[in-house]
């Protein structure tokens, strides 16, 4: 039942050993990764390489737009039933439900890179901060009084109890894709094993250390703009990858802002996305960054200083 249902009271007061790998917990997602090796009894195609580049963008947009910043910073507004779309997509990629991950990430903003940071790379050893920090029991329960605001959503409270269930349909829906198009057609020289392996397993560990490298690397290389009190900081080659993650100093400057990169140069393709979302008017309000907290910055300095 661990595996399946997600439960708040993993972590009782008193506990003596918050900080231990819950090993019995953590199979699933180590399991996972072995899955990857796999591929050299599949093989490959281009259109499993594809559909696994596909999925790891969509649900990479779903943390970075989603659980990032609306249900962790509300940076702009949606309504009932987008939101719960938008929690869908988010629990997709497997990286637990999205009142859960709101409840982490705001208390990463409101301690970074001090002691009670548990994933600052500063304080806690890469690994620790990379994804040590969520496989402990403390990990598994965040502290809820900073997620009032979503738990008043009862489908929330279920997507956060029952977050295995979305990607196990996830997988399943590969397996079939693999196994319907080996019938259909053949000349792509895939088959439900390939398609389950590059689709779901490859494409969600991708996606688990592009987010992790926002905790592990985006503390410890890049520059930094802002004065912010902390070692985030500015990376563009982690923009990229997490699709605009990597303006991390800028973010920890002005959490509340839709957009992460402040100039025109510093590409964010979350927000472009997130834009073209307002257009339609699935989502509203984007909060944008004021001139006055744009400029008001302290004179860069190299990566490692602070």
């Amino acid at each position: 039942m661990l595996w399946f249902i997600a439960d708040p009271t993993a972590v009782t007061p008193g506990d003596s050993e918050p900080d231990r790998i819950e090993w019995a917990r953590v199979i699933p997602f180590v399991g996972m990764h072995l899955m990857c090796f796999a591929l050299v009894w599949v093989g490959w195609s281009p259109i499993a390489v594809f559909v696994a580049l596909a999925a790891y963008l969509i649900r990479m947009f779903a943390i970075t737009g989603f659980y990032h910043r609306y249900f962790s910073h509300r940076t702009f507004k949606t309504s009932r039933i987008a939101q719960f779309i938008f929690g869908v997509l988010g629990a997709a990629a497997v990286q637990r439900g999205p009142v859960w991950w709101a409840a982490h990430h705001r208390h990463h903003h409101a301690h970074s890179d001090q002691p009670d940071d548990p994933h600052s790379p500063i304080h806690q050893g890469f690994w620790r901060a990379h994804m040590g920090w969520f496989l402990t029991r403390k990990g598994f329960t965040p502290d809820m009084q900073r997620v009032r605001d979503l738990q008043n959503f009862l489908e929330l409270r279920l997507l956060d109890r029952f977050d295995i269930a979305i990607p196990v349909l996830l997988a399943f829906g590969m397996l079939k894709l693999g196994q319907y198009l080996h019938l259909t057609s053949p000349s792509f020289g895939t088959s439900g094993m390939q398609m389950l392996v590059w689709g779901f397993f490859i494409s969600t560990v991708a996606c688990y250390h592009g987010t992790y490298t926002i905790n592990s690397l985006s503390h410890v290389f890049g520059r930094q703009r802002y004065a912010t009190g902390d070692h985030s900081k500015n990376n563009w080659l982690l923009a990229i990858i997490t699709l605009g993650e990597g303006w991390h100093n800028n973010h920890h400057h002005y959490p509340v802002s839709t957009r992460q990169g402040f100039y025109w140069w510093e590409i964010d393709i979350t927000y472009y996305l997130l834009k073209l979302m307002s257009l339609t008017g699935l989502i509203w309000d984007l909060k944008a960054v004021p001139q006055a907290v744009r400029a008001d910055h302290a004179p860069t300095v190299k990566a490692g200083q602070s």
